[in-house]
């Protein structure tokens, strides 16, 4: 999927990205021969291809799920379709076109399609845009369709979602009827529609549902006053009636306050991220994609000032976004509680998204930095080395209670994370036609092979990331393309050592980039050495649940303890200031993990008889070894307590 005119790079197509990589390979097979499997099965037995054959069969009534089930069928076509862009299955491929099949032919002649309205409630569309998630799960079918046209080239479902835009775009605007949707996705859905087929009035929809929320009078306010009359009122959704679902989010005190759905003020005068965390992510994720077609300083700078207030007061060490589960999303600055984390897997996905889109639109690797920080930690967590085990919430601290699961009712996580691993080549490397220029952004290990300013250039990344830090870029096309290769160092990297077929060199390093303007050609390597020291953090004071503990970190990863590996609980565990902390690679641990390693400090609660309080002078403490393994692989053994933050000794 191209960037926009106004992007500074745009991420080289799926199709030009091989991944071969120690760490990533099995994650990926898994995702390819269980996650995919799995999901459709959980498709078949959750109702939610039986809605799309009882609208086929012409029937009513008997829908299946929650309102937005219909997406879990898009998001599954459009991983799959991304595991074709690289691999060759035609069973998938057949499976693929049934599903295509049996939802072309439960469109409407008009284009409409949403199961739970055409069984439902067929002539009562568009009144309850708040809560029942028409324009959600149309964006969904969008993005399916455009994912499955770049891979395979068939317009089968492209036509299908065409039919249904097209509708929307009759039914809303300007000249139309006014409408926000509760949750944002139509919006980067229509974007990517566009670019697709070059209709300009998909990408003016989609400036007009972005500019259209925060506005008053707010549609969405004017629905929530009729609630209880408008369509889907009576709708059950986790045991409760949809129109108190919906007051439940959207109401303070009787009052309308749009915030959970970003609805609270235009968003050019937005200060803070606020509201639901899947819906913020998706809905700035569109904001970047808009500004990389059409410039707009002003929204520029909003959603610049929202990204830094959630990743400098609002964003867990993991890059896990969204702390309170009532409202599953942001509360105020600096309110990051462990245990109660709601941090969903589906939010840490839409900040990889709105990432990818800030940096193409602004080539600043501080993007890229998060992208890692949050693919290794708050996104990897949310799925099990098993493949169909899945996390819907990420807490940093659990007392044993909490485990993946095979599928949720709300099942919007597990293919979320699927098309995400499955076009997990999309955020490794980006190119910049006018600066001639080639972004290497994520080290893993691939093969390459694309066009740059009308050149052919491919190339081989080898790399034992995020174990070891050292990768090498060895180009393999024949002729002589200059151009500048620019190479990500992270932030935390020490002793960075840089060398072009063996020899030292001097390079510009600018906006944490290595950049080397030279003629490349087959033969010639690239190799970028750095340090991979563990660092012992802290956070801000301000973070009152954690003020005074500290976690640790080697590299991209952030790692936490887990009570199979103690004898003491994980609570009691501390960490001296003066502990040296080694890492040691197991590689029966899981499918292999780098494990770290201290002589920590406990007190020994036997110790304490009955008392509730004693001096802390009188707290006797032992010795005991500490062993933390990356936070994404826990909950993968022996059930029990976990924590990132440990007490300090």
């Amino acid at each position: 999927m191209p960037a926009g005119p106004r992007a500074t790079a745009e991420s080289l197509p799926l199709g030009d990205v091989e991944i071969d990589d120690e760490f990533w390979n099995a994650r990926l097979e898994t995702n390819r021969e269980v996650t995919i499997a799995h999901q459709y099965e959980q498709l078949q037995e959750n109702g939610c291809l039986e809605n799309f054959r009882r609208v086929v069969d012409g029937e009513t009534g008997g829908f299946e799920g929650p309102m937005f089930i219909d997406s879990d069928a898009y998001k599954w076509l459009e991983a799959a379709s991304y595991v074709l862009a690289c691999d060759d299955d035609p069973d998938l491929e057949e499976r693929i076109q049934e599903v295509i099949d049996l939802i072309a032919a439960a469109q409407a002649e008009d284009g409409y399609l949403n199961t739970y309205f055409m069984l439902e409630e067929p002539e009562r569309r568009w009144e309850n845009l708040s809560i029942m998630h028409e324009l959600y799960c149309a964006g969904h079918l969008i993005e399916a369709a455009v994912a499955q046209n770049n891979t395979t080239g068939s317009e089968d479902l492209l036509d299908v979602a065409s039919g249904f835009a097209d509708l929307i775009d009759r039914q809303f605007g300007p000249d139309a009827d006014s409408g926000v949707p509760g949750h944002q996705e139509i919006e980067l859905a229509l974007i990517k529609l566009y670019r697709v087929t070059d209709e300009e009035r998909y990408l003016d929809l989609a400036e007009y549902f972005v500019d259209a929320r925060g506005q008053d009078p707010s549609p969405l306010a004017d629905e929530l006053a009729n609630i209880d009359q408008i369509a889907g009122a009576e709708f059950v959704h986790h045991g409760e009636r949809s129109a108190d679902v919906a007051r439940k989010h959207f109401l303070v005190d009787h009052e309308y306050d749009g915030s959970y759905a970003q609805d609270h003020r235009p968003i050019r005068e937005q200060e803070t991220i606020e509201g639901h965390a899947v819906r913020a992510t998706y809905y700035y994720t569109a904001v970047a994609s808009l500004l990389q077609e059409r410039a707009d300083n002003e929204l520029f700078e909003a959603v610049t000032r929202l990204w830094e207030n959630m990743t400098t007061k609002r964003m867990y060490v993991t890059g896990g976004v969204g702390s309170e589960h009532e409202h599953e999303g942001f509360t105020e600055d600096y309110d990051l509680p462990n245990q109660t984390a709601y941090a969903e897997t589906c939010a840490a996905i839409g900040s990889i998204f709105w990432n990818r889109r800030l940096f193409e639109l602004t080539g600043d690797a501080a993007h890229a930095e998060l992208i890692e920080r949050t693919l290794y930690n708050g996104f990897l967590a949310g799925i099990g080395v098993s493949g169909d085990r899945f996390f819907y919430v990420n807490p940093l601290e659990t007392m044993g209670d909490h485990h993946r699961k095979e599928w949720f009712y709300v099942a919007c996580c597990p293919p979320n994370a699927a098309r995400l691993l499955a076009s997990l080549g999309r955020y490794l490397y980006a190119r910049s036609d006018a600066e001639n220029a080639l972004y290497v952004n994520q080290f893993v290990g691939s093969d390459v092979a694309t066009e740059l300013d009308g050149e052919t250039i491919s190339f081989t990344q080898s790399t034992n990331y995020p174990w070891e830090g050292e990768t090498t870029i060895e180009f393999t096309h024949e002729d002589p393309v200059a151009f500048d290769l620019r190479v990500r160092v992270p932030e935390w990297a020490d002793d960075v050592d840089t060398t072009v077929n063996g020899e030292p060199i001097e390079a510009d390093h600018d906006n944490r980039y290595i950049s080397i303007k030279r003629s490349w050609t087959a033969g010639d390597q690239f190799r970028l050495t750095f340090s991979h020291p563990v660092d012992v953090l802290t956070a801000h004071p301000k973070v009152r649940e954690i003020a005074g503990r500290v976690a640790l970190r080697r590299g991209p990863l952030v790692y936490c303890v887990e009570a199979v590996d103690h004898s003491v609980p994980v609570e009691h565990l501390a960490l001296p200031a003066s502990a040296a902390v080694e890492a040691k690679y197991d590689a029966d641990l899981l499918d292999g993990l780098t494990v770290l390693t201290a002589d920590g400090r406990a007190s020994d609660p036997d110790k304490w008889a009955e008392l509730l309080y004693r001096p802390r002078d009188d707290v006797e403490e032992n010795d005991v070894a500490i062993t933390a393994i990356p936070y994404f692989a826990w909950d993968n053994r022996e059930p029990g307590a976990m924590t990132v933050w440990l007490q300090p000794a």
